[in-house]
C-alpha cells in the first residue's frame, strides 16, 4: 500500500467540500471583516453566518460561540480567566488531561494563583466520580472543575452530564476539553451544566488553526488577547475568516453524516481490535475500548521487546502512520503521561495509538495487521 493513515486523533484530512466553501474567502471575498465597506461587510456576514450555524448545531446561542486559533488557546483562555475574573482559588482536574490543560493548571499552581487537586482514576482510566464529589464537598474557595470529555490517547469518555450535575450541586464552574468530541458526537448545550467547552476544526476534516470556545451566558470573562474589538471584544486580532468558514462547514457535514460515519468507524475499530487479539496473542488495550470510549481511538499495548521498542519507526518504514500518544508531545523524549498515570502495564509495555476516520478501510487494517505480524 502507498500509505496507511491511522492517526486521525492527531489530525484529519481536509474535506474537499470544506475547501470548496473556503476558497472564495481566500480569493474574491478578501476584505477585512472589521472594515465598514462592502468587502468587509461580506466577510463579516460570512463569519456571523458560520457562528449561527455552529451555535445551532451545538444547541447554543450565537452570543456564546467564539472562534479562536484552536483547542489550546480556548482552554488557556478559560483556565486563566476562571482564576483572574471568576475568582476560582481551587481547580480540580486529572493527571490524564491534555497538556493544554495540565501545563496551564500547573502554572497557576506554581505561581500561587490557585490550589490544584487531582481526582483519582479507576483502573480502566475513568474518572472516579465518588472521589470527585469528595473533593467538591471539601471546604475551600470557589472551584473550577476541568475534565476532558474524551481522552485523546486512550479514548475514554467522561460522563459529562454526571460531572455537570455534581458541579451544579456544589456551585462549581465546569470546563470540558471537548476537542476530540465536537464534530464526533451530538451536543445540546442548552440542556448541559457545562460552562465552557472547546473544539478544533482539524479533528473533524476541517482546517487547522481555527478553534471554538463556548462560554455559557451564565458567566462573564475578560479576553486573554487584547488589542482589538473582534469576537465581540473577547479575542483581539483579525479573524481567520476562511478558517472559520471551513470550521462551520466541516461541523455541518460531520453532523449530517454522524449516524453513518460513527457506525462505520466503530466497526473499523472493533475489527482492528479483534484482528489484533487473533494475530498478536500478547496484545493488550488501554482504557475502556469496548465501553465508554471514543469510536475513533484504539490504544493497544505490546510486551516490551527489542522489536516493540522500535515499533512506531518500523510501522513508518512500512508506510503506516500511527502514534505513541498525543501528537502534541510526540517530539518529547519521554513516555505518555496518560499511560504513566494509569500504571496499567508498568514499564514492560509499549503503547501504540491507532485512530480512525470515515476514510479508513478494512484493507488498510489487514495490511497493518500483516506488518505487525512480521515485525513482532
Amino acid at each position: 500500500m502507498e500509505r496507511v493513515y491511522l492517526d486521525n486523533a492527531a489530525t484529519t484530512p481536509l474535506d474537499s467540500r470544506v475547501v470548496e466553501v473556503m476558497l472564495p474567502y481566500m480569493t474574491t471575498h478578501f476584505g477585512n471583516p472589521s472594515s465598514v465597506y462592502s468587502y468587509g461587510r461580506e466577510t463579516r456576514m460570512g463569519i456571523e453566518k458560520a457562528r449561527k450555524s455552529v451555535a445551532a448545531i451545538l444547541g447554543a446561542r450565537p452570543s456564546e460561540i467564539f472562534f479562536t486559533s484552536g483547542g489550546t488557546e480556548s482552554s488557556n483562555t478559560v483556565l486563566l480567566a476562571a482564576v483572574r475574573d471568576l475568582h476560582c482559588t481551587r481547580i480540580i482536574s486529572s493527571k490524564i488531561e491534555h497538556h493544554a490543560t495540565l501545563h496551564t493548571v500547573e502554572h497557576l499552581h506554581t505561581t500561587g494563583q490557585a490550589e490544584v487537586q487531582y481526582v483519582d482514576l479507576l483502573p480502566n482510566g475513568h474518572i472516579n466520580l465518588e472521589h470527585l464529589e469528595q473533593l467538591l464537598a471539601a471546604p475551600g474557595g470557589k472551584c473550577l472543575v476541568t475534565l476532558m470529555h474524551a481522552n485523546n490517547e486512550i479514548g475514554n469518555l467522561l460522563d459529562i452530564e454526571a460531572v455537570g450535575n455534581l458541579c451544579e450541586r456544589y456551585d462549581a464552574l465546569f470546563h470540558s476539553d471537548t476537542v476530540q468530541t465536537v464534530g464526533h458526537y451530538p451536543f445540546n448545550l442548552k440542556q448541559s451544566k457545562v460552562h465552557f467547552i472547546t473544539g478544533a476544526g482539524h479533528k473533524f476534516h476541517g482546517p487547522k488553526g481555527v478553534g471554538l470556545l463556548y462560554i455559557s451566558d451564565r458567566v462573564s470573562i475578560q479576553p486573554m488577547i487584547y488589542g482589538g474589538s473582534q469576537e465581540r471584544n473577547m479575542r483581539a486580532g483579525t479573524e481567520n475568516v476562511y478558517g472559520i468558514i471551513g470550521f462551520a462547514k466541516a461541523l455541518e457535514l460531520a453532523t449530517e453524516q454522524y449516524e453513518a460515519d460513527s457506525s462505520y468507524i466503530r466497526g473499523i475499530k472493533e475489527y482492528m481490535m479483534q484482528q489484533l487479539q487473533t494475530h498478536i496473542p500478547e496484545v493488550g488495550f488501554n482504557g475502556d475500548p469496548l465501553g465508554k470510549s471514543l469510536y475513533t481511538v484504539l490504544s493497544a499495548c505490546f510486551p516490551k521487546t527489542n522489536q516493540t521498542e522500535m515499533l512506531l519507526f518500523n510501522l513508518d518504514i512500512h508506510h503506516i502512520c500511527a502514534s505513541g500518544g498525543s501528537a502534541c508531545s510526540s517530539g518529547a523524549n519521554k513516555g505518555s503521561h496518560v499511560i504513566e498515570a494509569l500504571q496499567q502495564h508498568g514499564e514492560e509495555r509499549i503503547t501504540i495509538r491507532f485512530s480512525f476516520s470515515r476514510h479508513t478501510t478494512r484493507e488498510e487494517i489487514d495490511y497493518t495487521i500483516d506488518v505487525l505480524k512480521k515485525i513482532l
